[in-house]
């Protein structure tokens, strides 16, 4: 029988399937129906940097003083850059009436007691702010690692790129200070100098990289005229940007490389694991088509491993990796060469 099992951050998973942050995975049941259907590990819905912050300086003590407490603390971690979106503050607002930390460190806590596959805790950040007051919470919860979900994108046009960068080393050293288990961050791909910026960062003593996040982007609703959201959730075609930077950035980097987005099946997992990958994470598929996609893609898994003859998933991780593969070129040139000659 094929050996799935890997080590992820210093953990032993069962197999590369981590199921990654959703509203799926803020249930217990859920969470038990992710165990039992094989998966190696579980990242936890997130809970947002905002709501914690709110908590934190008690913002939610005085009713009548919401918004304009909220400002003044979404601009100290901003690094006082205006945040116009009220909306958004009163959403958050409201979501963390229902949504604190204690019901937070109280799932994990719960989560702990339900399943034995490691537990990632997830926290939406935009700062290095005030950690000292909830990571170690975390921690004390009984989380198996944190992973620091991290998307700012670079859309102000008079700030300088490093600026923006620089927050990601500042969270990652930051909340290093305060815990010992592993952390991670899931990052995005807008960055200057993403390959060079992924090998700092994974010096900076983090234990696994996300490679990206996912956000939500917009779209305009021309019956209406108004500005909508765009795809919630990832297609089965996405994968092939993660796997190109997977591929790219695997044996370069000081810590475990995860691939995200558009890993639907066991064929795009496998793929993910010969680019590099330590493992993959998968979420949207899950709410097509369910859990059962988890034994699914592990019967797929050990079926390919038994035909080309792979007793562990060692034996084909990275086998294609840019460092490894006779014309590196390929995962930055040569299609495109391709598309446009008529060279075959």
């Amino acid at each position: 029988m094929s050996d799935l099992s890997i080590k992820y951050m210093g953990l032993s998973l069962k197999n590369p399937i981590i199921v990654g942050s959703s509203g799926l995975t803020n249930s217990i049941e859920n969470l038990k129906e992710i165990e039992k259907a094989g998966a190696g590990a579980v990242v936890i819905k997130s809970i947002f940097e905002e709501q914690i912050l709110i908590e934190s300086d008690k913002f939610l003590s005085s009713s009548d003083k919401k918004i304009e407490p909220m400002k003044r603390g979404f601009d100290d971690i901003m690094n006082k850059r205006s945040y116009d979106y009220i909306e958004a503050l009163d959403y958050i607002d409201n979501f963390a009436k229902e949504n604190t930390l204690d019901k937070y460190l109280q799932f994990i806590e719960k989560a702990k007691e339900s399943i034995s596959i490691p537990i990632i805790a997830s926290i939406n950040c935009v700062s290095s702010y005030n950690w000292h007051y909830f990571a170690k919470r975390i921690q004390k919860a009984g989380a198996d690692a944190i992973e620091l979900n991290i998307y700012l994108l670079p859309s102000n046009p008079i700030q300088e790129g490093i600026e923006n960068e620089k927050v990601y080393f500042e969270i990652a050293k930051e909340v290093q200070k305060y815990v010992s288990i592993p952390v991670s961050l899931k990052i995005s791909y807008y960055f200057s100098g993403l390959a060079q910026k992924v090998i700092e960062l994974s010096k900076t003593g983090i234990k696994g990289l996300v490679l990206f996040n996912r956000p939500y982007n917009p779209d305009i609703d021309i019956k209406t005229i108004k500005i909508s959201s765009s795809n919630i959730y990832s297609t089965q075609s996405e994968y092939s940007h993660t796997l190109r930077w997977v591929a790219i950035l695997a044996g370069r980097t000081d810590c475990d490389i995860i691939a995200s987005t558009g890993i639907h099946d066991y064929t795009s997992v496998i793929k993910q694991i010969l680019a590099g990958a330590t493992a993959v994470q998968m979420a949207s598929v899950f709410y097509k088509k369910g859990f059962g996609v988890i034994s699914e893609t592990l019967k797929g898994i050990e079926d390919w491993m038994k035909e080309h003859k792979f007793e562990n998933v060692n034996d084909f991780r990275g086998k294609l990796s840019q460092v490894k593969i006779e014309h590196p070129a390929a995962y930055e040139r040569v299609q495109f060469m391709k598309m446009y000659s008529n060279i075959e």
